[in-house]
């Protein structure tokens, strides 16, 4: 039997997973995301896909995040029928995820075609949406849904089986046992020891081949423990300054771990009560799957509120904001307040408005909360940009930039080996990493030699890697 690796995507960066088995001609594809960096890059990368999706027979989605699902229509616009495979909390995520990312392209279609008959001199490039709200519902047809530790068969002779991966509402790892007895194992992204609200990462069964994820392989995060702490000392200094938070968050984990930590803090009275804005549709309907899905939840979050029948997600001074006339409404709000909006790396959505309004007023605190890939918003604002470029127009950076480590849902390199040293790893032949920068993966790659892996490769782009 001959079994290859390759990928079309996070090949030494964070972005647009596609990872793919060729077994003896039959594809199996692990993650279908969209490429995410400049518009114009990105646009022909998702557009042209450097595979037939008609040749692939299944895929398996490990995490419902847009850089891991937001490709999945266009598979179907180029004749893919198979099935996805995901857990039935991914499914739901997804739906939502893909949903809002047709109403962004729709809506962006339709700012540029304006801008461009106003400003013809310009020669403007209108981009058309890469798909529409009807084909983001039509690929929902094709999920076929399995809880952790369930086997199922994507192929003939190809066994699977989802375990926790403790990285966002749903997220799997995937263990593969294909005929022969070869085991081959996808991280998905990893997630982290002690995260609020969803369980740890689980263990897989022994492995010959791990493909791996290394967003932080050059890393080390602050504890988990100190992300409440954080989160406390800003909204005390904001509350102090009669100033404002503004919080770009992903809409999907991140933005319900901070309403959760808020919460704790609140009842634990170690911050002042402050108006709470949650302005994101995409959130709120997020949130709302949160809540049909208690069964992953982790053991604290059942004990302090699901067992006592108290929403987690839900209390007195948040408020979850809809429409944009709401959303305008929060810029005539006066004194503290903290302002949770997408998108997480600030390059789109409403969160852009909010800066505009008080990147510059020294009162104010951005605080990022999660990773900023190369050339984004959020990456000028984490490395200190004096000025920023916003729809056409500079803004000084006069608002404090927090950056708040650890609520990173990304395992650092220390946390990506203790998770694999509680594995069966004497097995393991090689390590492939994937979904990393080249600075990360190069690190995460010398650490684990030195752990006791006897071989680990980072995954290029066009290359072809045999398993036997």
């Amino acid at each position: 039997m001959a079994i290859k690796l390759f990928s079309h995507g996070a090949c030494a960066e964070v972005t647009g997973s596609k990872h793919f088995l060729d077994i003896d001609g039959r594809l199996l594809q692990i993650d279908c995301g969209m490429f995410q960096g400049r518009r114009a890059e990105s646009y022909q990368k998702n557009r042209e896909m450097p595979f037939d999706p008609k040749a692939v027979r299944a895929v398996i989605l490990t995490h419902a995040h847009f850089d891991h699902s937001g490709a999945l229509p266009i598979m179907l616009q180029k004749g893919f029928t198979g099935n996805i495979h995901s857990t039935s909390a991914s499914r739901d995520v997804t739906q939502i995820i893909l949903l809002d990312s047709a109403y962004i392209q729709q809506k962006d279609f339709e700012i540029l075609q304006e801008k461009s008959a106003k400003h013809p001199k310009r020669k403007l490039t209108v981009y058309q949406p890469l798909y529409s709200a009807e084909e983001a519902v039509a690929v929902m047809g094709n999920f076929v849904t399995s809880n952790y530790h369930r086997k199922f068969k994507p192929l003939d002779g190809v066994e699977a089986e989802f375990f926790d991966a403790g990285h966002i509402l749903g997220a799997a790892t995937v263990h593969l046992t294909i005929q022969e007895g070869l085991r081959v194992g996808f991280s998905g992204d990893l997630g982290r020891r002690g995260l609020p609200i969803i369980r740890d990462p689980e263990i897989m069964p022994a492995m010959d081949y791990l493909v791996l994820e290394g967003t932080y392989g050059n890393r080390l995060h602050k504890s988990i423990g100190l992300a409440g702490e954080e989160l406390g000392e800003i909204i005390r200094k904001a509350h102090s300054r009669r100033g404002k938070i503004i919080i770009p968050a992903f809409t999907i984990e991140r933005t319900q771990e901070l309403i959760y930590l808020i919460h704790v803090l609140q009842q634990e009275g170690k911050i002042p009560i402050l108006p709470i804005f949650i302005d994101s549709p995409m959130a709120v309907n997020a949130t709302a799957i949160f809540k049909i899905h208690p069964e992953c939840f982790d053991e604290e979050t059942m004990s302090r509120f699901t067992g006592a029948n108290v929403d987690p997600f839900g209390f007195d001074n948040i408020r979850y904001v809809v429409s944009t006339a709401e959303s305008k409404e929060i810029n005539a709000f006066d004194g503290p307040a903290i302002i949770i909006s997408a998108s997480g790396m600030a390059e789109s959505g409403r969160i852009l408005h909010h800066l505009i309004r008080r990147i510059e007023n020294p009162d104010n605190i951005i605080a990022i909360v999660g990773f900023m890939a190369e050339h984004t918003l959020g990456r000028r604002l984490v490395e200190r940009a004096p000025e920023i470029r916003i729809f056409g127009r500079n803004y000084k950076v006069k608002a404090e930039i927090a950056t708040l480590n650890a609520f990173s849902g990304h395992a650092d390199y220390a946390e990506t080996i203790e998770w694999l040293s509680r594995h069966d790893w004497k097995r393991l032949k090689k390590i492939f990493l994937v979904h990393g920068e080249e600075p990360a993966l190069l690190n995460l790659q010398k650490e684990l030699l030195q752990f006791g892996i006897p071989q680990v490769e980072i995954v290029r782009y066009g290359g072809s890697y045999e398993l036997n």
